[in-house]
């Protein structure tokens, strides 16, 4: 589990082909390794990944193919990514629950400087309208931000955050550019909730019945 929390932001190094999916070094100065094993996992852009070796300033983890058809961002050498080490237990949760499970892609519409901070509009796939609130926890690129307004237009999810100047100087969203895509994980809340509203009589026949 992460918070979505950025601690640092690293580069992708170095990508290796495998028989199926890639070998991906991060680099970074900042982001400390020293209580890291083998095997722990990481948060890279907002999705999960185990440490399969390391040194002092880089780690190495392996995507599958699976992991590259639904997630983006992550075979780009020197691209630059979110880094968050797993939640221990008695840490703060300064964001919210994130599994760093990608649940989908989204595209950048829009990305402006609104006063001191900058708007990002994203469009979010079809399958992920639903889950997506105004005032709602979602996690873009690894960071938990907290969306301001959403609209539907068509089959489609149109949803806009207000990001502050810290998170822009922190993380690697000060390089999005409209048009570019991003790995969006919904809140663990709503994927919950969907699992078992099904099996709730609805709050209207429940009236009927008592009444």
């Amino acid at each position: 589990m992460f918070t979505g929390i950025v601690e640092a932001v690293g580069k992708i190094a170095t990508i290796q082909p495998l028989a199926e999916g890639i070998r991906v070094m991060v680099s970074s100065e900042s982001f400390r390794l020293d209580d890291v094993a083998i095997g722990d996992s990481i948060s890279v852009n907002g999705a999960c990944m185990t440490v399969v070796s390391k040194t002092e300033h880089s780690f190495k983890f392996d995507v599958s193919a699976e992991s590259l058809r639904c997630t983006t961002g992550l075979d780009e050498p020197g691209r630059e990514v979110n880094l968050e080490k797993a939640l221990r237990y008695g840490d703060r949760l300064g964001g919210h629950l994130v599994s760093g499970h990608v649940d989908g892609v989204g595209e950048v519409l829009k990305f402006a400087e609104a006063g001191e901070s900058r708007q990002l509009v994203i469009q979010a796939p079809k399958a992920l309208a639903k889950y997506v609130a105004i005032k709602g926890s979602i996690v873009i690129n690894g960071v938990s931000l907290t969306t301001n307004q959403v609209k539907e237009v068509g089959d489609r999810c149109i949803f806009s955050i207000n990001l502050i100047p810290h998170t822009i100087e922190v993380t690697s969203l000060k390089h999005i550019k409209v048009g570019e895509h991003v790995n969006l994980e919904i809140d663990l809340v709503a994927r919950y909730l969907e699992r078992m509203l099904p099996e709730v009589e609805p709050f209207e026949a429940l009236k009927k019945r008592k009444g």
